[in-house]
């Protein structure tokens, strides 16, 4: 496939399910690079992960912490922020299941960290996100895509790095179209997450002429022990093809598909960014993950940042969300850099002017020069382009199509770079 024909038929699908309404939401920062507010805080900028190193997504936990990791030794090595360098606090989010963030975050606030890092989880950041910005903190999550995360009553302190699932949606969509699929069988893991995701890849497939298999998606709860009676159910409808939206909980299901005989050998499967891995599925046998195909968001990793990566943890083997994380600090302490302050409400009032609309950059060392100077800048980062809007959402982004080889590894087919699709206009949440 090639990445104008992919384009084209995003631009279709996007136009056939995707009109929608202007976004609303609660999130009100503004683009202004001016000074820090009566308020400021002059430092030292302390930035908190929350961000996996165990639970459901623990698997995508080590390129996240290299990601910031990576940042802050950049951002320190230039100078750090306000003439201090920037503190990392290493923290976990656990999962859903667990209150492990929570606890995270009441020691980022008792050490008066004013940025933090993540959840990577929806439902993580669900739990969490009242207690960061009622601190008057600000919140970068690298990871998540939940469509519904755009309304929440943030006073303008959430933003993410990736785009919502409307983006991943029309993606998928188009991808299964232009694989010729007419009834793909749907099963995703019952959250805002999985819920959304679902919805928005069958808004695009069916308006592209597609069918969801048996006339709707399997919804299932990730912590069931097991999962025979959904893939039953899932097997019923003979699809051409699957979607598979989970976590790492994603193993189990395609263990009993290979069991009732509708494996990824058998049925074409799809897999999304929350399961696409080059770890989950190592024990699989050989081959048979051969074919799979899979999105995540990003645009495609660098070999440079590749290695700067692997230079801070050797072990990595997937980079998904590295580039997230990266930029997500990055644009952090240089919304710090343009307020003159680190106070969370301070950086979130220049994360747009400094995403967006002026002179190109892409390091913190290039784009804090370009400020110090009195320069306008837009940093787009690794991961894409980024270009936040008042909601805190990507305008912009890159989605990755990845396919499995015989070896069960994913190797990048293409990238898609575009407009993100707005997200249906609804009533704040809180």
């Amino acid at each position: 496939m090639t990445r104008p024909a992919l384009v084209r038929s995003l631009a279709v699908v996007g136009v056939a399910s995707l009109a929608l309404a202007a976004c609303s939401s609660s999130n009100t920062s503004t683009s202004s690079s001016a000074s820090g507010s009566a308020g400021a805080n002059p430092g030292p900028m302390i930035v908190q992960t929350v961000l996996p190193q165990t639970g459901s997504l623990a698997f995508l936990g080590p390129p996240e912490f290299a990601g910031v990791k990576l940042a802050v030794q950049e951002i320190n090595a230039a100078g750090g922020v306000l003439g201090a360098p920037v503190q990392a606090l290493i923290g976990d989010s656990g999962d859903a299941k667990t209150n492990t963030a929570s606890t995270t975050v009441d020691s980022g606030l008792s050490k008066n960290a004013t940025t933090f890092i993540g959840a990577a989880s929806s439902s993580v950041t669900r739990a969490i996100y009242k207690k960061i910005t009622g601190a008057g903190a600000v919140q970068i999550s690298p990871a998540n895509t939940a469509i519904d995360l755009t309304s929440i009553n943030d006073n303008g302190l959430y933003w993410r790095t990736a785009p919502p699932d409307v983006f991943q949606g029309a993606v998928l969509g188009a991808l299964a179209s232009k694989d010729q699929r007419k009834s793909v069988g749907v099963i995703a893991l019952s959250d805002i997450y999985g819920d959304g995701l679902a919805k928005a890849f069958s808004d695009n497939f069916t308006a592209n002429g597609g069918a969801i298999a048996g006339g709707k998606v399997i919804s299932y709860d990730p912590k069931a022990a097991e999962f025979s009676s959904e893939v039953g159910q899932l097997k019923a409808t003979n699809p051409d093809s699957i979607l598979l939206i989970g976590f790492d909980e994603s193993l189990k299901i395609v263990n009993e598909m290979i069991k009732q005989g509708i494996g990824p050998n058998k049925v074409p499967l799809y897999l999304v960014d929350g399961n696409l891995s080059n770890t989950l599925y190592a024990g699989l046998p050989q081959g048979i993950m051969q074919g799979t195909k899979g999105t995540t968001p990003g645009a495609q990793v660098q070999a440079s940042f590749k290695a700067s990566m692997l230079q801070i943890d050797p072990a990595l083997k997937d980079f998904n969300y590295g580039p997230e994380s990266y930029d997500a600090v990055n644009l952090a302490a240089l919304a710090a850099q343009a307020a003159k302050s680190v106070a969370g409400k301070d950086i979130a009032a220049n994360l747009v002017a400094v995403s967006s609309g002026g002179e190109k950059c892409n390091t913190f060392d290039q784009c804090n020069q370009l400020l110090q100077a009195g320069k306008d800048i837009d940093y787009d980062g690794q991961s894409g382009p980024i270009d936040f809007d008042k909601n805190g959402d990507p305008t912009a982004a890159a989605m990755g199509i990845y396919s499995y080889g015989g070896d069960n590894k994913a190797v990048p087919l293409n990238f898609v770079t575009g407009v993100v699709p707005p997200v249906p206009s609804v009533t704040p949440t809180s």
